[in-house]
């Protein structure tokens, strides 16, 4: 989410200053296992505007495309065309704009690992 970090020189001869940022972190694993727990994979943080509607692609190893999702919705349950995938490493790449006076767009990619 957006926090707001204050900040000023360690000398101390300035006043404070602040600047809001932006945050998102992900899951680095997930157990679709229907016990309620960590059941389906989203990233974080993100579900607040200006990024209601950043797109979360999900892929396998190999770079196929499973999925896309959005940061608001319920995110991925480790199905592909109602399949389940086996238990490995997934891939995803989140675009998204920053938390900034200019809009900036930004890429993330990053994996995280399906436990069954």
């Amino acid at each position: 989410g957006t926090h707001t970090v204050f900040g000023r020189l360690a000398s101390g001869n300035c006043s404070i200053s602040e600047v809001e940022i932006g945050i998102i972190d992900y899951p680095r694993f997930f157990t679709p296992n229907a016990d309620g727990f960590h059941d389906t994979w989203n990233i974080i943080g993100l579900g607040v505007a200006p990024n209601l509607n950043a797109k979360i692609f999900i892929f396998d190893r190999y770079g196929k495309l499973l999925k896309q999702i959005s940061p608001v919705g319920t995110g991925w349950d480790g199905t592909f065309n109602g399949q389940p995938m086996p238990s490995n490493d997934y891939w995803f790449r989140v675009e998204f704009t920053e938390v900034d006076e200019l809009g900036t767009q930004r890429t993330v990619n990053g994996h995280f690992t399906l436990k069954r």
